[in-house]
C-alpha cells in the first residue's frame, strides 16, 4: 500500500506540471493585454475557477466518464478558445477595461471547464481513489497555475510571436482531446491508428492558419 501511495504520489506531480501547463497558457493569454492590477485579478479569479472546478469534476468523475463524445465537443471548444486568441492579438485593448475584464475572465472559465477535466481524471486514475492523493493534487494545481499564468502573461507581452505557441499548444490539446474520446477512440482511432497523431497536429496548423487569417481580415477593417 505504502509503495502504491508513493508511486500515485509521484505520478500526480508529473501529471500535474504537465495538464496544468495547458491552464496557465490559457489564463496569461487571455490576461496579457489587460493593465497590471486587472491582470492580477483575472490571474486569480482564473485560477481560482480552475481549482473550483477540479474540486467539482472530481466529485463526478465518475458520471462524467460514461458521457459519450463529452471530450470531443471539449476539444471542439478548445479549438474555438485559441483560434479566438489569436485572432484577437495585436487588436487595441478594450476601451473599457471592465469588458475586457469580463471577456477574459470567461474565455478562461470555458477554457478551464475543458482543461480541468482532463486533470482531474488523470489525477483521479493515478491517485487509485486514494482521497489524501486526489487533495494534493488540486492543492498542488494552485501555485502551479499561478505562477504558470503569471510567467506566460509576462512573457508573452515581451515576445508576441508566443501567442502563435501558446494557440499551437491549445490545437495540440484539443486534438488530444478528440482522440481520447473513447467513442472516436474505438469506432474510428483503432482501425487508424495514425490519425493518434494525425489529427492533433493537423489541427494546430488549422488553428494557426485561420486565426492568422481572420487577425489579418479583422486589421485591414
Amino acid at each position: 500500500m505504502d509503495t502504491q501511495f508513493w508511486f500515485g504520489f509521484f505520478n500526480i506531480i508529473i501529471l500535474d506540471l504537465v495538464l496544468s501547463g495547458d491552464n496557465a497558457v490559457v489564463i496569461g493569454m487571455a490576461a496579457r493585454k489587460l493593465p497590471d492590477r486587472q491582470r492580477k485579478q483575472v490571474i486569480l479569479y482564473g485560477t481560482g475557477a480552475a481549482v473550483l472546478l477540479r474540486v467539482t469534476l472530481t466529485l463526478i468523475a465518475v458520471w462524467l466518464l460514461k458521457v459519450p463524445l463529452l471530450k470531443t465537443v471539449g476539444g471542439l471548444l478548445l479549438i474555438w478558445i485559441a483560434i479566438k486568441l489569436l485572432a484577437d492579438e495585436g487588436e487595441e485593448a478594450d476601451i473599457h477595461v471592465g469588458q475586457g475584464l469580463r471577456s477574459a475572465i470567461k474565455t478562461i472559465i470555458v477554457a478551464d471547464i475543458v482543461m480541468s477535466l482532463d486533470n482531474v481524471l488523470a489525477v483521479a486514475g493515478a491517485a487509485h481513489g486514494n482521497f489524501w492523493l486526489v487533495l494534493f493534487g488540486l492543492a498542488l494545481s494552485i501555485p502551479l497555475l499561478m505562477w504558470g499564468s503569471k510567467t506566460v502573461a509576462s512573457i508573452m507581452n515581451r515576445l508576441p510571436w508566443l501567442v502563435y505557441v501558446g494557440a499551437g499548444i491549445l490545437a495540440y490539446t484539443a486534438g488530444q482531446l478528440i482522440v481520447d474520446d473513447p467513442v472516436i477512440h474505438e469506432n474510428v482511432i483503432v482501425y487508424a491508428e495514425f490519425l493518434s497523431w494525425l489529427i492533433p497536429t493537423a489541427l494546430v496548423l488549422l488553428v494557426l492558419w485561420v486565426g492568422h487569417a481572420w487577425k489579418e481580415a479583422r486589421s485591414h477593417r
